[in-house]
């Protein structure tokens, strides 16, 4: 999908993408984070204009994208945006209001942001993480009411979803509910969020509870504790539970099936997503660069940086790492969407070449992104490393983020397949 394209397809989300302020569940109205966001909806309130589209947008997110890097923090203003333009129900389907997009749209729209701004794109893709968890999950009534709510309320999601982190407790009470104590890391998206998916440990039968709350719900506390040297506006940091309350109704019952379990692919894909967007916009960034400052080597007896022979077989390295990182993402979207639209009936066979199949994506675009954020400054020269430019941004991003499950243990199960033909197991992260 093109630029054009993408302005289209936005054209028709705005329908529902009025400038108002996200509505909230009632008992988040007088927390914190609500006025918070109030506040940055009225301060962005005279910049939205100018981002209604996918195009305005990315120009928005770019020109601030260095300093608030710089800055970290939660980008209020820059999510009020994102919602502006529609985005927050591209993963809701059609029947609750939202845009049902596909999910080669979804990916390529979330590739595009992280083009320039990957920490805010990774917010999007969670969002559209948590709208499938219920989709998943829920019962009818869950997913009338949590879906819909996304498209009239305008709601951003969060987790404490985190598999591995089971300090948090959920005690069962009368009546199907259960009582949460304790603790979760890694809770990307849940600072400003008006609702949050949450998992916890049930001592009594050892199994996972997975529910749906507001996250202002008395007894939460999201910490501003994320403080890493890339991807710095995530807001992934930790959430405390004390004695939450969590009612029978919000209870989601996860499903042991090869649909339900797509999810963990549909996770995957995002950040494989938001890695070829790292590599795409460190290469944009070095042509730009190249283009305007650079200067021919005293020896390469070229006048300009753009005719050094060695310099084009860099960019052109550059170029094969990115286009193909994007080829095996938008082959393991495609395959994706071919087995989402096959929904209960799906096998685990056709599932497992999803996984597959997400592997060798996310195998490419984690080493693109690595590789060519490197390189930038191989092309740029010594001037680009100058601190406010934040070029280094792109490689900080990308170390951050493929640091989120081992790669060498992918590149196993390709082997494996390789070798006898065994697609790789269901897993929390295959």
């Amino acid at each position: 999908m093109n630029q054009v394209r993408h302005a289209e397809a936005l054209e028709t989300l705005q329908t529902s993408a009025e400038p108002a302020e996200p509505a909230e569940p009632a008992e988040s109205a007088e927390s914190a984070e609500s006025a918070e966001s109030a506040e940055s909806a009225e301060s962005a309130e005279s910049a939205a204009p100018a981002v209604r589209d996918l195009a305005g947008l990315l120009d928005a997110l770019r020109a601030s994208a260095a300093q608030r890097d710089r800055d970290g923090g939660h980008a209020a203003r820059e999510k009020q945006w994102i919602a502006d333009a529609g985005l927050l129900t591209l993963a809701v389907p059609r029947e609750f209001g939202g845009a049902g997009a596909s999910w080669p749209d979804i990916y390529e729209t979330i590739r595009a942001i992280a083009r320039v701004d990957s920490a805010l794109a990774h917010l999007l893709g969670f969002t559209c993480l948590q709208v499938v968890s219920v989709n998943v999950w829920g019962n009818p009534e869950q997913r009338a009411r949590y879906l819909s709510g996304t498209v009239e309320g305008r709601w951003w999601w969060g987790n404490a979803v985190n598999p591995l982190d089971t300090r948090l407790v959920a005690s069962a009470t009368s009546g199907g509910g259960y009582r949460l104590d304790g603790q979760k890391g890694f809770c990307s998206g849940t600072r400003g969020s008006q609702m949050m998916t949450v998992s916890a440990q049930d001592p009594a039968t050892g199994r996972p509870v997975f529910a749906v709350v507001p996250t202002a719900r008395e007894g939460i506390t999201v910490h501003e504790d994320w403080n890493p040297i890339g991807q710095r506006q995530t807001d992934s940091g930790s959430v405390s539970f004390v004695q939450v309350e969590v009612e029978p109704h919000e209870v989601l019952a996860r499903a042991d099936t090869p649909y339900a379990s797509l999810r963990t692919l549909i996770s995957q894909q995002v950040l494989t997503n938001l890695f070829v967007g790292i590599a795409q916009g460190a290469l944009e960034e070095a042509r730009a660069y190249v283009s305007q400052y650079g200067k021919p080597w005293i020896r390469s007896g070229v006048e300009k940086a753009t005719d050094d022979p060695y310099l084009i077989q860099r960019f052109g390295e550059m170029r094969l790492q990115a286009v193909s990182a994007e080829a095996l993402a938008t082959r393991a979207a495609c395959a994706l969407e071919d087995a989402w639209q096959q929904g209960p009936a799906l096998a685990a066979e056709t599932r497992g070449q999803v996984a597959l199949a997400t592997s060798e994506a996310k195998i490419l675009a984690h080493r693109a992104a690595l590789d060519v954020s490197e390189k930038l400054f191989d092309a740029c020269g010594a001037r680009s490393t100058h601190a406010p430019l934040a070029l280094d941004r792109f490689w900080r991003n990308a170390r951050v983020h493929t640091l989120h499950d081992p790669l060498d243990y992918r590149v196993r199960d390709v082997g494996r397949y390789a070798l006898s033909g065994t697609l790789p197991d269901v897993s929390l992260y295959t």
